[in-house]
């Protein structure tokens, strides 16, 4: 079958901005177009609408053109077990590895154990080094010795250095912002750096030798442009030092790779891996190079990961790995959607790999370089975060450099006040999170782990003599609903019933299903089990159902005119009876009536969620 090609744009009309927006303003219904503007926490507006924009006057182009790596994550302490994990992964679509020691940025309570010379020898038996797939390290400064014992590893192999992407990422001031402290001053520390670096890339290791990690701002709770400010601000300063240990800048620039997180918000995650080459471009002009492409990794975010309903990962883990392609990663890594809860299995590891291979050999997203250049609403988010970005790194540079930011703490005060507001709309619902403040199962069937989540893998003693800051500690946005769950388990374990609320629906099924179906959503992300009272307009049926319930707390459900007219009956009815009294709903008018009545609580979209379900689960034991 032959036919002629027309361009789809010569056949339909295009559409213009106002006629968008009459059909928006009917949608409406005389709300305002600025009702659909959202902010960033850098301050940023996304707009609804975007018109085209001009191309980007640096192109988010891979260093290695074509296909992003795909790196398996090997963090088991046990050398052996993570060797034969690594190869099924490596057999199973994986491109390379990426090395996890215990304490490094990214360990979340795991981490490869040793980094003598034979635990290093397990860990890589059977992988081809030599085929040059890529291998990063996940710098620890309880692993000092690993880049040390894998370069002679590989020379015991007789492998050309030159022939491996194996990245040693040294990051100093990555550990020291994670850990809080630096085992010497910063002067001294970057000959130290410098020389380690110059001492593998003397011996041929030049992939990526030293890595810019802004993971431990994101997983801290801190914004994109604050991310891109300490990347920014740390390369510089490892630029610096090895041009004053005498590398020249151009070599100097090629050693030094960026580590990102990509988490699930599409827009911003695209934009700020662009943002990332454009700032990098930046500097290299600034130092007198022509610029081009860095190398620039990505792990999806430890921060969004939930242990509750942890299947949900699996679709925000799919979203990020989207949006670091599409920005432009050159390897991204996926964290397995049980890794919250320990070292993920053999089936949890697979669904990492394949998430990734289904976006390369199914959807072909790696088959255009900088897919969104010219698209309006990446380019304008790509050139705000980069003039916010960069006045907070000149800001930093002011303040005499990243070392001397955390050394004064002044970088973490920035990162806290955004953590704090992220905390807040958390605990209103106003940031949502699928499994952890909104849509819970709370009958969810636990999932199996090879070793249990370990806190301590993260934890690092500072040596003696150490100088000390304030770490940038990571943090799970699902926690505080998390530790709700865990105490409400703990009673059913203790009791064999969980913390029930009873919730007495007024009047007709269309009446109360939207405030019952929202009220049942919003306990149970505390694990206080919703019990649902029956349809019927007789009081006394209410109070017999509750106290058949066996529940110690009683939420009101139905709309604003049933409440009107029977929310008080019920209430003092309900109160009698014993009840601890929540009503679904703002009050209006009706509160002061409502209190009286018994009702202590109210909740609705926008209350302090974790406040009440703090307070309904103390009561409902």
């Amino acid at each position: 079958m032959t036919g002629q090609e027309t361009a789809l744009a010569g056949v339909f009309p295009q559409a213009t901005e106002a006629q968008w927006r009459a059909l928006v303003k009917r949608a409406l219904k005389g709300a305002s177009f600025e009702a659909l503007v959202s902010m960033t926490y850098d301050g940023l507006s996304v707009e609804p609408l975007y018109g085209h924009a001009a191309d980007s006057p640096v192109r988010a182009l891979r260093k290695n053109p074509g296909r992003w790596a795909i790196l398996a994550r090997v963090d088991l302490a046990d050398a052996d077990a993570a060797n034969r994990l690594a190869l099924q992964d490596l057999d199973g679509g994986a491109d390379g590895l990426n090395l996890v020691f215990a304490g490094s940025i990214g360990a979340y309570g795991g981490g490869l154990a040793g980094d003598d010379d034979d635990s290093i020898a397990h860990l890589l038996a059977s992988v081809r080094l030599d085929y040059g797939i890529p291998v990063t390290l996940d710098y620890s400064p309880r692993a000092p010795g690993a880049a040390e014992a894998i370069r002679r590893f590989i020379d015991r192999q007789h492998i050309e250095p030159s022939l491996t992407r194996v990245s040693m990422g040294f990051d100093p001031l990555g550990a020291q912002a994670r850990h809080g402290f630096a085992a010497e001053p910063w002067p001294q520390a970057a000959k130290s750096f410098a020389r380690d670096v110059k001492t593998a890339a003397d011996a041929g290791f030049v992939y990526a030798t030293a890595v810019a990690d802004a993971r431990v701002v994101h997983s801290a709770g801190g914004t994109e442009s604050q991310e891109l400010a300490f990347a920014l601000s740390s390369a510089l300063a490892y630029l610096r030092a090895l041009a004053e240990a005498g590398v020249d800048l151009d070599a100097a620039r090629g050693l030094i790779a960026f580590r990102f997180s990509a988490d699930a918000d599409e827009l911003l995650g695209v934009a700020k891996f662009r943002a990332a080459r454009r700032l990098w471009a930046r500097v290299e002009e600034a130092c007198g190079l022509s610029p081009k492409p860095a190398l620039v990794f990505a792990e999806t975010a430890w921060r969004m990961m939930s242990r509750r309903d942890p299947w949900n990962n699996i679709l925000r883990g799919t979203l990020a790995a989207f949006s670091a392609a599409v920005g432009g990663a050159d390897a991204v890594s996926v964290l397995p959607f049980t890794q919250a809860l320990g070292a993920p299995d053999e089936f949890a590891r697979r669904l990492a790999r394949d998430t990734q291979l289904v976006l390369q050999d199914e959807s072909h997203i790696d088959a255009v370089d900088d897919p969104t250049n010219g698209a309006g609403g990446f380019e304008t988010l790509t050139d705000a975060l980069c003039r916010e970005a960069w006045t907070l790194f000149q800001q930093i540079e002011v303040e005499g450099g990243l070392p001397k930011a955390l050394e004064t703490g002044a970088f973490r005060a920035r990162v806290a006040e955004a953590a704090v507001l992220r905390t807040k709309n958390m605990a209103r619902a106003k940031d949502k999170l699928i499994g952890a403040n909104q849509f819970p199962d709370i009958h969810e069937g636990a999932l199996d782990v090879l070793a249990p989540y370990d806190a301590r893998a993260e934890s690092v003693e500072p040596p003696a003599g150490a100088l000390t800051n304030a770490a940038l500690a990571p943090h799970r946005l699902a926690e505080p609903f998390e530790r709700l769950r865990e105490e409400a388990d703990a009673y059913l374990a203790q009791t064999g019933d969980r913390p029930k609320i009873f919730l007495a629906n007024l009047g007709s099924v269309a009446a109360f299903t939207a405030r019952a179906n929202f009220a049942k959503n919003f306990f149970e992300a505390g694990g206080v089990e919703a019990v649902f009272g029956p349809e019927t307009e007789s009081t006394i049926e209410i109070v017999n159902a509750y106290r058949e319930s066996g529940a110690k707390l009683a939420c009101i459900c139905s709309s604003d005119r049933v409440y009107g007219d029977a929310a008080e009956t019920a209430a003092l009815a309900l109160k009698g009876a014993g009840a601890q009294l929540y009503l679904a709903g703002r009050p209006g008018e009706l509160e002061e009536r409502l209190r009286h009545a018994g009702v202590t609580t109210f909740i609705y979209a926008g209350c302090d969620m974790h406040g009440a379900l703090r307070r309904a689960l103390s009561e409902a034991k």
